[in-house]
């Protein structure tokens, strides 16, 4: 029982005795569903306080929450308890787990980061461009003053909000999949402008339109409940955090990339160079320098320079004057250092610089200019100035021509360098983790907007350039009705990069392709598992092995199961289930603090400080800002004030001794993950606070609050000491492991005992649980997608995990519970091939549904005329053939089947649709139309399953229609358990001849045994026990990671009731009626039907279509093509010596051709007769192929001869 509770909980609630009055208030108006959930909650506590009553206390009531699907979750608790049991912190601090979903979701960094776009990160980019000029006219200006993206509503509703009025509009998501619209909202901006000579104010104008990520804060779906998503035709277990543009859902996946304005060290063997290099960010623009040393000297490259230029000459014109100082800001006192840096200063000496003029004029001499933009008569040293203050690392920022800051950070970049000279080992490495920066939707979507907008803000200056260069004005000139003219640009950019997957910027030079996909629909896993996939920049043809490799700083960030096999692997990666990615965070309150702390300045500070022993740099996102020497102590007390919220809880701080230095991280892209702290050998979260996560009084957000749980990204997880289990604690553990299965991602979790198989097997899994056959959303069958496959009885698995509860796998499964005997039988099941049961199949084992969508879109012309549907055609009162289905709108009838070369849209497009309509001859005359239907292609039939008419954004009428097919397991189709196991079917055997247990259980599939051995995928076994014991107890069994149902426990309940500890049966043969001699290894697998079907696959031909060029068969299954008789299969032919088969299928079946041929002069005549010889004398008929012929004459084409020699093939033996 739980202690008696004397205080009420915080917030000091509603007094016992008003409390069930209260409570009965609440629950009059929610529907049933959650009255019997109250119900329940009622009971409970009243059992409770039934047993309470000989305390004298009364337990507060829980808060009538709404009720969600993680209360689900956390009400049960697990391990089969009830809610008053007591609790064990050890098993139950993973309660952690659920809570951290609830606050942050498995797409949750797609979605902050999006929030933060739109609601921060666009009124930023507003900021920086917020006034437009125009040249003519210096009175005039725009300047925009407020920036916001308001509700989503459809393109042709109101999309200005002038009075600030929330205009409802009843758009939902699912409306603009089926309507092939984008489901955008619109960006209005205030802003003020001069017309004539006052100042006129506008509100709420718009300048485009924004596409709205779902479950966005801007969404129609944010913050409702499970019933209300309903309403909307939504399911409550999508994840969202994806875009429909065009009616197709896209995700922007998120990318890695290495950090931005970061010193990374790298060495180059070949070359002997050791360079640090650093790819500044700033706002204005990006760009690379390095500081190199090659023949032990240093220098600083950059592509504004023609050439390096020497460290002392930068260092000169950045106003380090002395070469003592120089030496000492690079070097400090170490005299191995000062004897590298002194060979620098020779290099000034030779070219005669000493003065920081001089040092300018030689930097201005050598950059390589932009001459669109230079201005006649700057010198060189303005070009110069330029060039170091705004272009040479641009993102430490130069105020008042203060250059100490950039020297000291070239001084810093050139010490790492020679540090690395001296010491191999701190070279970083650019695969491990820290080093990456993710970006995600918002970020990828600020540089596109920001891109959009200034072009925008250009183009409105043009234009008002335009018309006030205009000396006669008719009328005052009124800017607004510029601005909602350029309206479409932001738009169409936006939508174009999303749907076509190209971002290409002009200011960053940025190209890259392949930013976003079409969402994968095949499963509910596999939409999961695409929005947790990282893809990075890395060209897959490369055979690096770098890139690749599992890095150990991966470890709980990323999924070491799920990469694909192939040329993607180990690039493609995906995140684990406890991650965050971190958004930016300003930093000026964090270095205010780093000040109050106790750290000096470093510009007050000269070298000979820096590089004291003892004095520890701190360096802010890379830049050196400040100086300390108790670092310890500093990273303590900034650690403290952290956990107390001073400052945001994803700011990372950690000690790198190598360098002597501290790091301050506040970037975005971070990837982070959560710690319980421990103090003084004891972890921080203890019974009281589960308990208060159990009632609901604590979120997870408390848990941050009150310094109980911490994020950690890589960098400061090295300099942790993080225990795996509470039991593995001791004096120096600063963390605990929240839950040690959380290292696996959102797929791999599915996957039971995946500690107990060869990890290959795991990654096999991971790529086949996306494409098992199941359900894929609680709203499947009100989506039309243009291929969806699903299960007719989908089963949740016997054997369950962790990861399956929270991600929701069991309210969608793919798959089926198949009781399995592992066991030879008639010889179909060599190699992986299964044995299914013929009554298994017919009872409705392994039947999907296939649906598949037609689109015809009827458009209207610009002359006038627009396509139409017709009624079929009749002959003798009946519909001709192939209109047997139309119903007498043009349109197939819902149910019917459909065969190949049925008519379902009997659709007219009108003959001259593209003339003008204005020219004389074409007016007046009736319009003529040309048939245009649409006809069913595929082999085998379809019902249709439904008709959808509707109409596009631009009001072209629009018809989909939904074929189904059902499908039963067939020879050849491919299944798989949840252990990378893949088979085929072999044979469907009849029941009658299929084995079966003493009581009559008889198996659906027999696998055969030799799948084990060399697989070693022992998580299967356990499966099957824990399964049988499952299915004989009643209850789940539980496979987690590194945790799960004992194996000694399952036996126990088999001996328990009756069976081998083993999961071993004594079997019948089916077709002797005798015994088996042996005992079977017989239970429950959970089998996944894999889209791989032969229905779709099987392919054949005799004679066909050929291609018009070649007169080639055609290729691919879709065009009914030929079956390649290729290189490889030739060489084996001529290894034969066949030769006329190799005629035969080279020529004779593929392309052969009759020509005529000149003995004369090798060339090709026609009807026995050749142009060159004027002469039908040597003409001979031959039979060559059509691609040999087409050769010649294309040879002919380019002016080469190609003649055909002919000899006799039997020769008359001459000189008798």
């Amino acid at each position: 029982m739980l202690p008696p509770r004397k205080k009420l909980q915080a917030g000091g609630e509603a007094e016992p005795s008003s409390s069930k009055s209260a409570r009965t208030a609440t629950s009059a108006h929610l529907d049933p569903a959650q009255k019997q959930k109250q119900q329940k909650r009622q009971n409970v506590e009243s059992d409770a306080q039934r047993d309470d009553q000989t305390n004298s206390t009364v337990l507060p009531p829980c808060k009538p929450k709404r009720a969600d699907a993680f209360d689900a979750l956390l009400q049960p608790f697990y391990y089969n308890k009830s809610l008053t049991d007591p609790i064990d912190t050890a098993r139950d601090k993973w309660n952690l787990l659920p809570a951290f979903l609830k606050v942050k979701g498995l797409v949750k960094q797609h979605i902050d980061s999006y929030n933060y776009f739109v609601e921060v990160q666009l009124k930023k980019i507003m900021e920086a461009n917020s006034t437009i000029r125009s040249e003519a006219d210096s009175k005039f200006y725009i300047k925009f003053t407020d920036i916001r993206v308001t509700t989503p509503r459809r393109a042709d509703e109101l999309q200005s909000d002038e009075d600030g009025s929330a205009f409802e509009s009843t758009v939902t998501p699912n409306e603009c999949r089926l309507r092939d619209m984008a489901y955008a909202a619109p960006i209005v901006v205030d802003f003020e402008y001069v017309r004539g000579r006052q100042r006129v104010m506008r509100r709420g104008v718009a300048i485009g339109r924004m596409p709205v990520m779902l479950r966005s804060s801007k969404c129609v779906l944010s913050n409702k409940s499970a019933a209300e998503m309903h309403l909307l035709n939504e399911c409550p277990l999508d994840p969202g955090g994806y875009f429909i543009v065009n009616g197709t859902e896209k995700v922007i996946l998120v990318q890695e990339q290495l950090s931005k304005n970061r010193v990374i060290v790298e060495t180059d063997p070949k070359k002997e160079i050791v360079q640090a290099s650093v790819t500044s960010s700033s706002n204005e623009r990006k760009s690379k320098s390095y500081v190199i040393l090659k023949k032990d000297r240093l220098y600083l490259r950059h592509n504004v320079m023609g050439e390096d230029v020497p460290l002392a000459i930068l260092l000169k014109a950045m106003g380090v004057l002395s070469d003592k100082e120089m030496m000492l800001l690079v070097a400090g006192v170490d005299e191995v250092y000062q004897e590298d840096v002194a060979i620098n200063f020779e290099e000034a000496v030779k070219l005669g610089i000493y003065t920081q003029q001089q040092a300018l004029d030689w930097i201005g001499s050598r950059i390589k200019i932009n001459r669109k933009h230079s201005t006649y008569g700057r010198t060189h040293i303005q070009e110069a100035i330029e060039a170091i203050s705004s272009i040479i690392i641009s993102h430490v920022e130069v105020t008042n021509m203060n250059f100490r800051p950039k020297a000291i950070y070239v001084a810093h970049m050139a010490r790492r360098v020679l540090m690395a000279k001296h010491d191999p080992s701190l070279v970083d490495d650019r695969d491990y983790v820290g080093n990456k920066r993710l970006e995600l939707a918002g970020q990828l979507l600020a540089l596109l907007f920001e891109d959009l907008f200034k072009k925008f803000c250009f183009d409105i200056m043009m234009n008002v350039d335009k018309v006030l260069n205009k000396r006669v004005r008719a009328e005052a000139f009124d800017a607004w009705s510029v601005i909602s003219m350029h309206s479409n640009h932001i738009t169409q950019g936006m939508n174009r990069a999303i749907s076509t997957g190209n971002w290409s910027l002009k200011r960053f030079r940025m190209e890259r392709a392949g930013v976003t996909h079409v969402l994968s629909r095949l499963s509910y896993i596999a939409a999961l598992g695409m929005m947790t996939r990282i893809s990075s920049q890395f060209e897959k043809t490369r055979k690096v092995s770098g890139p690749r490799a599992l890095q150990p700083s991966q470890f709980g960030m990323l999924c070491p199961s799920d990469t694909p096999e192939g040329e993607a692997c180990g690039l493609v990666k995906n995140l684990a289930l406890m991650t965050h990615i971190t958004t930016n965070d300003d930093e000026s309150p964090v270095l205010k603090l780093v000040f109050m702390l106790g750290a000096e300045d470093i510009q007050t500070v000269s070298g000979r400080e820096l590089y004291d022993p003892g004095a520890y740099l701190i360096s802010m996102n890379g830049t050196p800002m400040a100086l300390t020497r108790r670092p310890k102590h500093f990273l303590n007390s900034f650690r403290r004030l952290r956990r107390m919220g001073r400052i945001s809880e994803f700011v990372s701080i950690y000690i790198n001794y190598h360098q002597c230095a501290v790091h301050i991280a506040t970037d975005d892209g971070r990837i982070c993950r959560p710690l319980i702290i421990v103090e003084n050998g004891k972890s921080t979260v203890t019974i009281h606070h589960l308990e208060k996560l159990r009632d609901g009084s604590m979120e997870f957000d408390d848990f941050l609050a009150q310094g109980l749980v911490e994020y950690l990204d890589v960098n400061e997880e090295n300099d942790s000491n993080i225990a795996m289990y509470e039991k593995d604690i001791n004096e120096a553990t600063t963390h605990l492991e929240i839950e040690p299965f959380t290292i696996l991602g959102a797929v791999a979790g599915l996957i039971p005992y995946p500690h107990h198989n060869q990890s290959p097997r795991n990654t096999y899994q991971c790529a086949m649980g996306k494409q098992a056959i199941g359900a894929i959303a609680s709203n499947q069958f009100l989506r039309i997608d243009s291929l969806l496959y699903l299960m007719v009885y989908p089963q949740k698995p016997m054997v369950k995990t962790r990861t399956i509860e929270l991600v929701k796998y069991d309210q969608l499964p793919a798959g089926q519970n198949a009781t399995v005997a592992v066991m030879s039988y008639s010889g179909y099941d060599i190699e992986d091939a299964l044995v299914l049961n013929k009554g298994s199949v017919d009872r409705g084992f392994g039947r999907c549904q296939v649906f598949r969508k037609y689109v015809a879109n009827l458009k209207s012309y610009s002359n006038g005329t627009k396509d139409k549907l017709v009624e079929p055609e009749y002959e003798n009162e009946v519909p001709i053939r192939k209109h047997a289905l139309l119903d007498s709108d043009g349109l197939a009838r819902v149910g019917e089947e459909v065969t190949a070369g049925e008519v379902y849209i009997n659709k007219l497009i009108p003959e001259h649709a593209l003339s003008s309509g204005i020219t004389g001859s074409d007016a007046g005359r009736p319009v003529t139309y040309l048939p245009a239907p649409q006809t069913y292609k595929l082999p085998d039939p379809s019902y249709i399953d439904k008709v959808m008419i509707s109409v596009t954004e631009g009001e072209s009428q629009l018809i989909k229609v939904q074929t189904r097919q059902t499908r039963r397991p067939d020879v050849g189709d491919k299944f798989s358990s949840r252990h990378g196991q893949k088979g085929v079917v072999g044979i469907i055997a009849e029941q009658v001849d299929m084995p079966f247990t003493d009581q009559g259980i008889v198996p659906d599939i027999i696998m055969n045994p030799h799948g084990f051995p060399s697989r070693m995928t022992v998580g299967k076994m356990l499966e099957l026990v824990a399964g049988k014991a499952g299915v004989l107890s009643g209850q789940h069994g539980y496979g987690t990671a590194f945790g799960g149902s004992p194996v000694e426990e399952m036996s126990a309940i088999l001996v328990e009731r009756g069976f081998s500890y083993g999961g071993k049966d004594y079997l019948t043969s089916g077709i002797t009626g005798e015994p088996l001699p042996f005992y079977v290894f017989t239970g429950p697998i959970y089998y996944q039907k894999l889209k791989h079907m032969v229905q779709d696959k099987m392919h054949s031909r005799a004679r066909g279509p050929r291609a018009i060029l070649t007169r080639q068969p055609t290729e691919g299954r879709s065009r009914d093509g030929g079956l390649r008789l290729g290189e490889m299969e030739r060489d084996c032919l001529i290894a034969y010596g066949t030769s006329q088969l190799l005629l035969e299928r080279l020529m004779l079946s593929s392309d052969k051709h009759e020509v005529d041929v000149c003995e004369q002069c090798g060339f090709m005549g026609y009807l026995n007769w050749c142009q060159r010889c004027k002469s039908s004398r040597g003409v001979v008929k031959m039979t060559i192929p059509y691609a040999a012929k087409l050769l010649i004459q294309e040879l002919f084409s380019m002016n080469v001869t190609a003649r055909l020699m002919l000899e006799d093939e039997f020769p008359e033996s001459r000189g008798k």
